[in-house]
């Protein structure tokens, strides 16, 4: 154990005099090294971080809610349109037939929106209006920073009060109090009654960008706005449990069919809708990603290894009179062989630090466009693996050839 030891210390002491002593061609050595490893830890810091995005967004569509809708979610409605185009708009007194007949749903409401600017003593903001009832409330877990939600009885008599995004109230009231005040939708008075929490931008858009959403009732929604009899409104129930999903779309397939009078053998003329839609549209965009990043970043480093591969060559090659002297006295092929892989494995980490280095720089400039972009401790530790890896696979063959030296042959080369 203890001549192991010494052979390890040794063969790391010999091979890091060999990269100083050559400082400047070991540091040209690793840039193939260093742009590989900033790729894969680049692309693993972003693609992170654009999962992390695209669940956050996904988390305000909720994990048991099915959305009712005119079409379906994702590709199928584009590749599909011109079958779909005809069929007829969602009502919003659907939510209540399926309140009264569903067993598998707690809640649901119809929701219509339009897109309105918003106004308060000549501050101006683009915002999306969305009428609802109450119950949207605890469908889609709205959280509130201040006030309150507006009212099944505020529903009944269409009072003109509203909450309002995170993004709105700090345009619109960086130094006061929102509540209470009367804000402008277009050319409709609305009186603030709560403020949402800030839930930062989203990826997807739309449902998944509630800091720039007006909620009014439905009913004001409707007196205001009215809901556009071509588009109608999507109507989102809650299921009772995320387990019971799969029956409780059965369940809604059915109650919908009855409601919208589809005769037995036709097929639906409407959507139901959930997460796993948009997760399937995503899905090839993300594998495209990987794909592309995956070939960029195996690229870099069979480049990055095959200059340590040349460097180690020449290595063996400067110091082949030196691997006589050393097998003359007793070396054995094994230490020989393990002082060239070290020295490889070595120049490969150096360029793995250098790689996190700029790496880091990446990612907080990517932070700085606003997403999400952090460098978790197992992207490090993959980087490392991968030094190690390219290291050894690059660095085998010189050391072999360093190893399997026939020692006269060596003592004579000049």
């Amino acid at each position: 154990m203890r001549r192991f030891v010494f052979e390890v210390v040794e063969g790391v002491r010999i091979a890091g005099q060999a990269i100083w002593t050559n400082k400047l061609r070991s540091t040209l050595t690793t840039l193939g090294v260093i742009i590989g490893i900033a790729a894969v830890t680049l692309m693993a810091t972003v693609i992170n971080g654009l999962n992390q995005e695209f669940d956050k967004a996904l988390s305000q569509l909720g994990t048991d809610v099915l959305y009712v809708d005119q079409f379906p979610w994702g590709q199928n409605a584009d590749r599909e349109w011109w079958r779909l185009r005809n069929r007829p708009a969602i009502q919003p007194a659907l939510a209540q037939t399926i309140q009264e007949r569903s067993r598998f749903t707690t809640a649901a409401a119809p929701m219509a929106d339009t897109d309105r600017s918003v106004t308060y003593r000549g501050q101006e903001i683009e915002g999306e209006i969305l009428g609802s009832p109450p119950q949207y409330g605890r469908i889609r877990n709205v959280e509130l920073r201040k006030g309150r939600f507006y009212t099944q009885t505020e529903e009944r008599a269409a009072r003109h009060v509203c909450v309002i995004g995170a993004t709105i109230a700090e345009e619109l009231f960086p130094a006061i109090t929102p509540l209470g005040k009367e804000i402008k939708m277009g050319s409709v008075p609305c009186t603030v009654i709560g403020v949402q929490t800030k839930k930062g931008q989203s990826m997807l858009g739309g449902p998944g960008s509630p800091d720039e959403r007006i909620l009014v009732p439905f009913s004001t929604y409707d007196q205001a706005f009215g809901v556009n009899r071509r588009w109608g409104v999507t109507v989102m129930a809650k299921v009772a449990s995320p387990a019971l999903m799969s029956r409780a779309e059965e369940e809604l397939t059915g109650i919908v069919r009855t409601a919208r009078g589809v005769p037995p053998g036709e097929r639906n003329n409407f959507a139901i809708n959930d997460q796993q839609q948009i997760m399937d549209s995503f899905a090839s965009t993300r594998i495209a990603i990987y794909g592309v990043g995956l070939f960029l970043t195996g690229l870099a480093l069979v480049v990055g290894g095959i200059g340590v591969m040349n460097i180690m060559f020449v290595s063996v090659r400067e110091r082949t009179k030196e691997i006589g002297i050393r097998k003359a006295v007793g070396a054995k092929r094994r230490t020989i062989l393990f002082q060239f892989l070290v020295e490889a494995v070595i120049v490969c980490l150096i360029g793995g630090v250098i790689g996190l280095g700029v790496s880091a720089l990446g990612a907080m400039g990517v932070s700085a466009l606003g997403l999400t972009a952090t460098l978790p401790a197992q992207t490090i530790v993959l980087a490392f693996v991968i030094c190690v890896g390219v290291g050894i696979l690059f660095g085998i063959a010189p050391a072999w050839q360093a190893a399997t030296a026939d020692p006269i042959e060596a003592l004579r080369y000049e």
